[in-house]
C-alpha cells in the first residue's frame, strides 16, 4: 500500500514537472513572461492609427501592475512598420525569429496582415485579433490562424449603409471614395451584396492610393455622378479631405463614413466640424464623451485607466477604447489558457469565446467566436454627427 502511494505521488510529481517544462518550452513563454508581438504605423501616412498600439501597451502595463496573468507578465513588443507591408514582413520576421514571440497580436492594416499571413501559417504562429475589418480574415480556408479584431467587418458595414440608403430611397445610387486595397474593396463588395444586378449602374467608385497627396479631384468627379449617397471608405487623412471637399463644393448626398475614421481629433476637427454635420457611421464601442455614459461603471474605469496610464492621451480618440477592448479580450483568452500556453491551446481558447461582454462595448454587443467563426463582433448601432459629437440612433443591428 505504501509502495502504491509512493508511486502515485511520484507520478503526480513527474507530471507536474513535465507540465512546467512543457510550458517553458513554448516560444515566448517562461515561468515569468508571456512574450507577444505586433507592428503598428507609428510613422507614415496613417500614424493616427498608432494610437491603438499605445493603448494596448498601456493596457498590459496595467495588467502587469496587477500581477500579470496566472503569475506571468505580458511583454508586448510593438514595432513601427510605417504602414508599409514589406516593412511589416521584416518586423514580423524579427518578432518571430529573434524575439521568439508566442504569437502576433493586433497588427495594424489589411494589406499588412495579408502580407504576413502565409509566413505565420508556415511557422504555425497565431495571428490574433488583427487590426483590420477585412472580411477575408474570417475565411478559415485562407487564414486558419487569423482572428479578426474587436471591430465590425468592413463588408458588413457597407451592407448596412446600402440598406439604410435604400430605406430612404429604394432606387438610391452610390458614389464611393475608397482606398485601393482590400480595405476599400471590401466596401464595394458589401454594396454588391445588397445591390446585386443593379450594382454596375448604381455605383460609381473612385480609388485612391495611400501615397496620394489629396483626393479633392476624385470628390469633384464623384459629385458629377449625381449619386444619392456617398460612402467614404478611407483612413483618417483622406476621410478628412473627403468631408471637407464635399462641404466646400456644396455637395449634399447622404454621407456614410467608415467607422475606422470617426475620430474627432484626426478627422472631424481637421475637416471642420461644420463640414461633417449629418454624416452617418456605425458604433460598437461606448463614446466616453457621450453624456449617456457619464455614470457608467465601465466608462469610469476606463477614464481611471487613461488618467493613470495614458495621462496625455486624447479622450476623444476611440482608438484608445479599441486598444482597451483588444487588451481585455486577449487577457480573457490567456487566463482561459491557464498554464497550457502552447500556441495550439491559445488558439483554441481564442476560438472559444462565448458571449463575452466588455465594459466598453455598447450594451447588447458581445464577443463571440468559434472554430468556424473568426469574426468576434457582428453587431453595431448607427450614429450621426451633430457638429459637436456623434449621437447614436436606432437599435443595435446585426451586420450579417
Amino acid at each position: 500500500m505504501r509502495m502504491t502511494t509512493a508511486r502515485a505521488l511520484l507520478a503526480v510529481s513527474l507530471g507536474l514537472i513535465g507540465t512546467a517544462a512543457s510550458a517553458e518550452d513554448q516560444p515566448g513563454i517562461t515561468q515569468t513572461e508571456i512574450r507577444i508581438g505586433q507592428t503598428m504605423p507609428y510613422s507614415g501616412p496613417v500614424s493616427a492609427f498608432g494610437i491603438l498600439g499605445k493603448g494596448e501597451l498601456a493596457y498590459f502595463k496595467m495588467v502587469n501592475d496587477r500581477g500579470g496573468i496566472n503569475g506571468r507578465k505580458v511583454n508586448l513588443i510593438s514595432l513601427d512598420d510605417g504602414y508599409v507591408p514589406p516593412k511589416t514582413v521584416e518586423q514580423t520576421r524579427r518578432l518571430v525569429e529573434s524575439d521568439e514571440v508566442s504569437f502576433i497580436f493586433s497588427t495594424m492594416g489589411t494589406a499588412h496582415n495579408t502580407a504576413i499571413a502565409k509566413y505565420l501559417q508556415n511557422k504555425k504562429v497565431p495571428q490574433l485579433f488583427v487590426a483590420s475589418g477585412a472580411s477575408k480574415f474570417g475565411d478559415i480556408s485562407q487564414y486558419p490562424l487569423a482572428i479578426m479584431g474587436i471591430m465590425a467587418p468592413f463588408r458588413n458595414e457597407a451592407r448596412m449603409y446600402a440598406r439604410y440608403a435604400m430605406e430612404k430611397k429604394p432606387d438610391a445610387t452610390f458614389a464611393v471614395i475608397a482606398q485601393n486595397d482590400d480595405f476599400g474593396r471590401d466596401y464595394l463588395a458589401g454594396l454588391r451584396d445588397v445591390l446585386g444586378e443593379r450594382y454596375d449602374k448604381a455605383v460609381t467608385a473612385s480609388m485612391y492610393e495611400v501615397t496620394d497627396p489629396t483626393i479633392d479631384s476624385q470628390i469633384v468627379s464623384l459629385k458629377a455622378s449625381g449619386a444619392d449617397a456617398l460612402i467614404i471608405a478611407a483612413t483618417p487623412k483622406f476621410a478628412a479631405q473627403a468631408i471637407r471637399k464635399t462641404f466646400e463644393i456644396g455637395w449634399k448626398p447622404m454621407r456614410f463614413l467608415s467607422n475606422v475614421s470617426v475620430w474627432m481629433s484626426s478627422v472631424m476637427e481637421p475637416a471642420g466640424v461644420e463640414a461633417g454635420v449629418g454624416i452617418i457611421s456605425t458604433a460598437y464601442v461606448k463614446d466616453p464623451l457621450d453624456p449617456a455614459w457619464a455614470n457608467d461603471p465601465g466608462v469610469k474605469d476606463w477614464r481611471a485607466y487613461m488618467q493613470k496610464y495614458i495621462p496625455d492621451g486624447d479622450l476623444r480618440d476611440s482608438n484608445y477604447v479599441n486598444g482597451y477592448n483588444n487588451g481585455m479580450v486577449l487577457e480573457h483568452v490567456l487566463k482561459a489558457a491557464g498554464n497550457d500556453l502552447s500556441r495550439d491551446n491559445i488558439m483554441k481558447q481564442a476560438l472559444s469565446i462565448k458571449e463575452l461582454e466588455l465594459p466598453m462595448l455598447l450594451p447588447g454587443i458581445k464577443v463571440q467566436t468559434a472554430a468556424d467563426d473568426h469574426l468576434p463582433i457582428e453587431q453595431v448601432q448607427f450614429m450621426r454627427f451633430t457638429g459637436k459629437q456623434w449621437e447614436r440612433f436606432g437599435e443595435v443591428r446585426s451586420t450579417k
